[in-house]
C-alpha cells in the first residue's frame, strides 16, 4: 500500500479498493466470460463519485492530474486492475479522456462535457485505431478519411480495438486529414491529426461485435466501428491540429499502462501467498525464491510510478516524458515475470477456470501488447544515444528531435 498520499487521497483510494474488493472482484469472471462491459461497475463508481477522478475540481471533480497528483489515479487505476484489467482499461479510457479535456478544452467543452460526466455519469472513451496492414484471413480495410466541410468534418470508414464501443456515450476519435492510418499507423505531418469528439448516439455510428473475439480483455468491448458519412461539428474540435502528437502526450499516459499491470501483478501475488499458506508450502526452497523475486517486482514497479509521479507534479516536465516511457517499458518486463512466477508457484490447477488467476494471465498476456514494447524500448535507446526518436513511439519514423 502506498504511503506518499495526502489524507484526502488516502480516503478516496481506500474507497476505491473497498469497491473493488468487495464488488468488482466478484463480477469480473461474468464480466469474462460474456465478453460484456462492466455497467454496474462504473455506475457504482458514479454513486461513490469517482468517476470523474481527473475533472478539475471547479467542474465538480475530484482535480486529479500530471500537475496536481496523478499518483492517485495511477493507484486507483492499480486497484481496478488487481481484479478487473478489462474494467481498468475502460476506466483508463475514461479517465485519460478527462485529462485531455481538462488540458486542451475550451470553456465551453468542458462546461458541456464535463457536466455530462458529473452530474449524468456519461462514459468517454478515446479511439485511433487504424492498422493498415492486414493479417492472414482479413479481407476488408480499416481506416477512416475525413473531409473538411462547412461547420465541421464528415467521417468515414472503420476503426478497430474501440474500447467501450457502444456503452460510451462520447469518443474522442485520433483521426487524420492525410488519409488512413489515425495516429498511431500514419506517416504524414503530425499537424494532420485531428482530435474530434464525437456523439456515439449519432445514427451513423455502428458497431461490429463480431470483430472482438480475443483470448483476454473481452470485457473491454473493443469492437470494430463502423462510420458512414458522420458529421462532427466544428464546435467538437478538441485543440489544436496535431497537438497530441507535437505535445507528446502519449507520455503522459504510458505509466498509467505501468499501473495497470503493476496492479494485475499483485493480483497474482495475492492469489500466489494464499496459495502458498493453504498448501502449507512456506519451506519449499523454491518458493521461496519465486515469492522473493515476485516482492521485489513489484516492490520495484511502485518505486519508479512513484519517481514518474513525483517528476510530472513537481513540473519536471522533460524528465518525466522519458522516464514514463521506462517505467511502461520496464513494469511489463517485471509484471509478465511476476506472473509468471506466481503461476509455477501454484501449478497448473492455477490456470483452470474459475480461478482469477488463469483471467489475470490471458488478460495480463494480451493487455502488454497494446503498445509494442521493442518500439518503446528503441524510442529510450535513440534519445540516449542522441539520434532522431519518437517519444509516442507512433510514426513508423522517428521524427525529429524535440
Amino acid at each position: 500500500m502506498p504511503t506518499n498520499l495526502t489524507v484526502n487521497k488516502q480516503q478516496v483510494l481506500a474507497q476505491m479498493t473497498a469497491l473493488a474488493q468487495e464488488k468488482f472482484a466478484r463480477r469480473a469472471a461474468h464480466y469474462d466470460q460474456t465478453a460484456s462491459f462492466p455497467v454496474e461497475d462504473f455506475q457504482d463508481l458514479f454513486n461513490a463519485g469517482l468517476q470523474a477522478p481527473a475533472v478539475p475540481v471547479e467542474y465538480g471533480g475530484l482535480g486529479l492530474g500530471h500537475s496536481t497528483d496523478i499518483y492517485t489515479l495511477w493507484m486507483m487505476t492499480k486497484e481496478l486492475a488487481k481484479v478487473d484489467l478489462s474494467l481498468a482499461r475502460c476506466w483508463e479510457g475514461h479517465t485519460n479522456s478527462q485529462i485531455l479535456l481538462a488540458a486542451m478544452g475550451n470553456e465551453s467543452q468542458k462546461k458541456r462535457w464535463f457536466e455530462g460526466i458529473v452530474k449524468r455519469g456519461e462514459k468517454w472513451a478515446g479511439w485511433s485505431g487504424e492498422p493498415l496492414s492486414k493479417i492472414p484471413g482479413q479481407t476488408d480495410k480499416i481506416g477512416t478519411r475525413v473531409q473538411e466541410v462547412k461547420g465541421g468534418y464528415i467521417i468515414d470508414g472503420t476503426k478497430v480495438f474501440a474500447t467501450s464501443a457502444n456503452a460510451a456515450q462520447w469518443s474522442i476519435l485520433l483521426v487524420n486529414t492525410a488519409g488512413v492510418g489515425g495516429v498511431r499507423h500514419h506517416n504524414g505531418a503530425s499537424s494532420a491529426v485531428l482530435m474530434l469528439a464525437c456523439d456515439l448516439s449519432d445514427p451513423s455510428v455502428s458497431f461490429d461485435a463480431t470483430w472482438w473475439e480475443p483470448i483476454g480483455m473481452r470485457a473491454t468491448i473493443s469492437y470494430l466501428v463502423r462510420f458512414e458519412q458522420t458529421f462532427i461539428p466544428q464546435e467538437n474540435l478538441i485543440g489544436y491540429p496535431g497537438q497530441y502528437l507535437l505535445e507528446e502526450w502519449q507520455t503522459r499516459f504510458t505509466p498509467q499502462y505501468g499501473a495497470a499491470f503493476l496492479g494485475a501483478a499483485e493480483g497474482a501475488y495475492d492469489y500466489a501467498l494464499k496459495y502458498i499458506n493453504q498448501q502449507e508450502r512456506q519451506q519449499d526452497p523454491y518458493v521461496q525464491h519465486r515469492i522473493a523475486k515476485a516482492a521485489i517486482n513489484i516492490e520495484t514497479m511502485y518505486l519508479w510510478l512513484q519517481k514518474v509521479a513525483k517528476l510530472w507534479e513537481s513540473g519536471q516536465e522533460q524528465e518525466a516524458k522519458p522516464a514514463g516511457n521506462r517505467v511502461r517499458y520496464l513494469a511489463e518486463q517485471l509484471a509478465l515475470e511476476t506472473l509468471d512466477l506466481c503461476v509455477r508457484t501454484c501449478g497448473a490447477r492455477s490456470l483452470i477456470k474459475p480461478s482469477p488467476l488463469e483471467r489475470i494471465f490471458r488478460d495480463l498476456s494480451f493487455y502488454t501488447l497494446h503498445d509494442n514494447c521493442d518500439r518503446v524500448l528503441a524510442s529510450i535507446g535513440q534519445e540516449i544515444l542522441g539520434e532522431s526518436y519518437d517519444r509516442s513511439f507512433f510514426q513508423n519514423k522517428p521524427s525529429a528531435s524535440p
